[in-house]
């Protein structure tokens, strides 16, 4: 497959689109980055490279960080999480607190907020630097140990962050937090301020499409069994209530960040990140859902 041609028409057919969406403002933050950012990452499974644009600026991850932490949670307790998160796409707003009512505080999937906390409370329990725990686990996948929070807009997220208030303290009185809110707030808040660049989560990302080994070395980080869960719960719930139209579109597993970052890959052959900040009405980067749609035209190959 000829990446690099293809990379070039999707760089050429795209470079002129006029902006669609919004940059995310909710977070004061993140309604400070320039719109007409857009760059495109594609890393294979022979290990070569593929980009163009703004593929090597660092942005604010947001939400893929929920990829990396349900990964280092899953090795950390195994199947005992499943007792505390489900697996289901939720249909609702990723921050939505009707469903945990009904449903006796147990979130729908560890990628909305809800489920996220829960997993943020797990690696509370089980690291005493949780934070430092997180990194390192992004810098053994991706080989960049420059990796980092970016603390401004962890406290940004601080600043603005009501609705997780609610669904941490929510969530604890049906028994499903066990840590201090808090511990669990300030963990959720910095993983979502994590910085990495579109070539930063190809490289991340590629752990999944080669069954849980990193491509150089060939060493298991993740199960078999593992990875194929983390990319069915990417593909049914990596875009909030978008994922039936990321499937249809796109036909990959993959996840979305509201910094105008997705990320997405097909097993056994590579992963890809493009970023554009401003996003749909569904919160995911307008741009990134067309062109990755336009990745999987040319080459003739999804999942399905």
């Amino acid at each position: 497959m000829d990446y690099n041609l293809i990379l070039k028409q999707i760089q050429s057919e795209f470079a002129d689109t006029p902006i669609s969406g919004r940059v995310a403002s909710y977070i004061p933050e993140l309604a400070k980055v320039p719109p007409d950012k857009f760059g495109m990452h594609l890393l294979d499974c022979k290990g070569r490279h593929y980009c163009f644009g703004d593929s090597n600026e660092r942005f604010s991850i947001q939400s893929i960080s929920k990829v990396f932490s349900l990964a280092l949670a899953m090795k950390a307790i195994g199947d005992e999480l499943w007792n505390r998160v489900d697996v289901e796409p939720s249909g609702v707003p990723f921050n939505s607190l009707s469903q945990l009512e009904n449903e006796a505080g147990i979130p729908r999937n560890p990628f909305i907020n809800a489920g996220a906390l829960v997993v943020a409370d797990v690696l509370v329990s089980n690291f005493s630097n949780p934070k430092g725990a997180l990194l390192t686990f992004i810098h053994e996948i991706t080989g960049d140990d420059s990796i980092d929070f970016d603390p401004v807009v962890a406290a940004s997220e601080a600043q603005e962050g009501y609705r997780n208030r609610a669904l941490v303290n929510y969530m604890k009185s049906f028994g499903n937090i066990e840590n201090k809110a808090a511990d669990v707030l300030d963990l959720y808040f910095h993983q979502c301020a994590i910085e990495m660049s579109c070539k930063d989560l190809a490289q991340a990302f590629i752990l999944f499409s080669n069954q849980g080994k990193l491509l150089e070395t060939e060493r298991e980080i993740l199960t078999s069994v593992q990875v194929k869960r983390i990319n069915a719960l990417m593909q049914t719930c990596g875009f909030y209530d978008e994922a039936g139209e990321f499937t249809f579109k796109v036909g990959l597993p993959g996840k979305s960040g509201v910094g105008g970052g997705i990320v997405a890959l097909h097993p056994q052959h590579y992963a890809v990140a493009v970023w554009s900040p401003p996003l749909n009405p569904n919160g995911n980067s307008a741009l990134g859902m067309d062109v990755l749609e336009r990745l999987t035209q040319l080459t003739g190959l999804s999942i399905f």
